[in-house]
Order: C-alpha cells, then structure tokens, then sequence
C-alpha cells in the first residue's frame, strides 16, 4: 500500500468543517493519512508521510497552477485530487472544461508514475440557498467524469453518489462543509476504494445506521453570518484562500496513533 500521499484541492480537501480545538483543520485526506499509517503499522515496517497542499477559494485552474507540480516533484506514491466544486458555484461554468481539466491533470500525475486518487465532493444542495442549481451542475459534472474510469493506476471515489452523506447530521454550520462526521465518512469511502481497513473507533458505521437528521432550517442569522460574507467575496473578487499557504507544504511522517499528522 502507499507510503507516501499527498492531497491536492480546495476547502473539501483541506479540511474546513472539522475544526480542532487548537484553531487547525482537519478533514478526510488527514484521516485518510492515519488510516494508511495505522495499515502500515500493522503489516510493514514502513512510516507513512503526508502532505496536504489544498487551500479553501482555489477555483480549478488555479488550484492545478499552484499544487499540482510542486505535488508530482515530491515524487509521492499517491495523490488525491478534487477540484471543480468552486467552479460549479459560480454565474457561469462549463462541466466540460472542468473534467477536461481534470482528466489533463489525471495524465500528468499517472504520467509521472504516481497513483491518481480523483475524489467527488459531497453533494450539499439539500442544504444551500439555490440548492437545486448547484445539484444540477454537480450532476452534470458527474456525468463527465465517470466515464474516465476505470483507468489504469487511477482510483475514483464517487463521493457525490453517496445518498447517506446527503443526511444534515455530516454538515458544519455553513450547511458548505462536512462536519468531523462527514470527513470521517469520507475517508472511510476512500480507504475501502483501497482495501483498506477502516479505523473502528472512528465510529462510521455507528453514525451510519443512526436514525437520519432533521431537514436545515436557514434563519436570517445564518445568511448573515455565511451567506452574505460569500456574496460579499464574490462581488470583490476575494477568496477566503487570499493569503494562505498550504497546511503541510512537504512530505511529513504521519503517527498511527493519532488522528492528526505531526
């Protein structure tokens, strides 16, 4: 199984809505990393090492012009990417550009000798204000990217078809974001794409086969806390990503014992 992992993509990837006490985020690629680490632990000798270079607001050309080379020179055994969620929220998108380009960069990174993990967010339009325009893009965009597969030394988790990850309990506040329960959720889809055991006190299946949520209620708090600052940065051309650097830059060893890398 891979040594080395390392995730490329926008807010899903890196992590938001699973926040940790101390401020950081974590996400599924993290927990993906400690469940790599703690397979390895158990049958290899090997550490595993992680990088995480995704950063909230990238739409997907930018995303792929910042990550991707500096990812692919690190020479991993694995990347993951996800990208395009950004893109479908926007006036106007081609669904066809953006799987072009993430078929493009699909070829660079199995071009290179590297495993291509390519991940589909999960679908939040039960939730959002005009939730039925982003599922129908998100639909659309589907549609393009499965056909890529299968594909050799390439892996897709369809995440967007995961009915259950639709259900309010997965979600943070914003209604945008998986909560630490959806991340989990997440990496528990993309470890058994791996054969990969999924860590039992992650609690996946418990929360699984709990009674489903209530439906979102949005209040005017809710608009002026999330949707207004989003307008806002639209209309300025700002992204909450303005600024920021990539939450683990290099190749770092991941301990099996805990949920976060160090």
């Amino acid at each position: 199984m891979f040594s080395s992992y390392i995730a490329v993509g926008d807010s899903f990837t890196e992590g938001l809505g699973d926040d940790l006490p101390d401020g950081r985020v974590r996400g599924w690629a993290d927990f993906v990393a400690v469940g790599l680490a703690i397979n390895a632990a158990k049958t290899t000798s090997e550490p595993v090492r992680y990088a995480n270079l995704a950063i909230r607001g990238r739409k997907l050309g930018p995303l792929l012009a910042e990550q991707l080379t500096p990812a692919i020179a690190q020479a991993p055994e694995l990347i993951s990417l996800n990208g395009g969620g950004n893109d479908i929220m926007r006036p106007r998108v081609s669904t066809q550009s953006v799987a072009r380009q993430l078929e493009t960069a699909m070829d660079s990174v199995t071009g290179a000798g590297i495993h291509m993990l390519l991940l589909s967010g999960a679908n939040p339009s039960d939730h959002l204000p005009m939730g039925s325009l982003l599922s129908r893009r998100g639909d659309q965009l589907a549609a393009e990217v499965r056909p890529l597969f299968p594909r050799e030394n390439a892996t897709f988790v369809d995440n967007w078809a995961d009915t259950g990850l639709r259900d309010l309990r997965y979600w943070s506040a914003d209604r945008l974001h998986l909560n630490s329960l959806g991340h989990a959720r997440v990496a528990s889809n993309v470890l058994k794409a791996f054969d990969v055991p999924v860590p039992p006190e992650w609690g996946v299946e418990e929360v699984a086969a709990a009674p489903a949520g209530a439906r979102s209620r949005r209040t005017m708090e809710y608009y002026r806390t999330y949707v207004l600052p989003w307008i806002g940065r639209r209309l300025t051309g700002r992204s909450s990503g303005d600024g920021r650097a990539a939450k683990i830059a290099t190749l770092t060893p991941v301990d099996p014992s805990t949920a976060t890398p160090v």
